[in-house]
């Protein structure tokens, strides 16, 4: 039997070799490699081989580009966008640690939208073909990538929801609880965080104007919701904004 030489996919000057493993990694049960065993585990990080860092403002990949490689975000904040036929940029989300990039390519090919570093972040590159090689192999890996999606499908339809059927008072409200969950979630105060996007990326996403953004941030912090300086935001009373998110009409 003739012995195979490994598999060998190119590595742009951006990227460089991994250096800390999976198994090591503060993210895990955050990440695709939840629920591995340890075998598993071993293989998988042959498939995280490499690691990616991008200065704030930088683009991790362009709408149209060949879709090859799925991101998980190790550190910093991205925002996903698409750009209409006017050449306006509509925000389509905001990822964080633990978070995958890129995996709306997996149908179509191609990335639909553009990612962009928001801060000076870090990313580990997943050739999807080795993904897909494994997941044939590893059932655990393959029900992790199907949950992976469906939290995809599910954060669409609460997007879509977001702009079709709440006030502008609700959609903030829903994007600070989204916020405050994904950060306890990681370990971090769900109720005191750095917002990375600008008010008009905010505006953006939520489908609502810079002006409108910027007074109900004002009106929140009137009516004691909230505390605002410049970017940094601390939530005064999280289930008084449940309750304005579940109640207002």
């Amino acid at each position: 039997m003739i012995a195979t030489a490994p598999r060998v996919i190119p590595i742009s000057p951006a990227v460089r070799r991994f250096e800390v493993t999976c198994g090591s990694c503060n993210l895990r049960e955050l990440c695709l490699p939840q629920s591995l065993s340890a075998d598993e585990m071993h293989r998988f990080e042959r498939v995280v081989y490499a690691r990616r860092r991008l200065k704030r403002g930088e683009s991790l990949f362009a709408a149209g580009d060949a879709f090859k490689t799925v991101y998980a975000v190790r550190s910093g904040f991205f925002k996903t966008s698409i750009v209409d036929g006017e050449g306006r940029e509509q925000v389509t989300g905001f990822s964080m640690s633990g978070e995958l990039l890129g995996i709306e390519g997996i149908g179509t090919g191609t990335y639909n939208g553009s990612a962009f570093a928001l801060e000076d972040s870090e990313v580990c590159a997943l050739p999807y073909s080795l993904i897909e090689e494994m997941a044939a192999e590893v059932p655990a890996l393959q029900r992790r990538m199907n949950t992976v999606l469906a939290r995809e499908i599910v954060r669409d339809h609460g997007v879509m929801m977001l702009l079709g059927s709440m006030r502008a008072e609700q959609r903030l409200a829903a994007f600070l609880i989204n916020l405050s969950k994904r950060f306890t979630a990681r370990g971090y105060s769900p109720s005191d965080f750095n917002l990375r996007m600008t008010r008009d990326e905010i505006g953006s996403y939520l489908g609502l104007k810079l002006e409108t953004v910027s007074r109900l941030f004002s009106r929140f912090q009137e009516e004691g919701l909230i505390e605002v300086q410049q970017k940094h935001v601390r939530i005064m009373d999280i289930p008084r904004l449940e309750r304005l998110l579940a109640t207002l009409h």
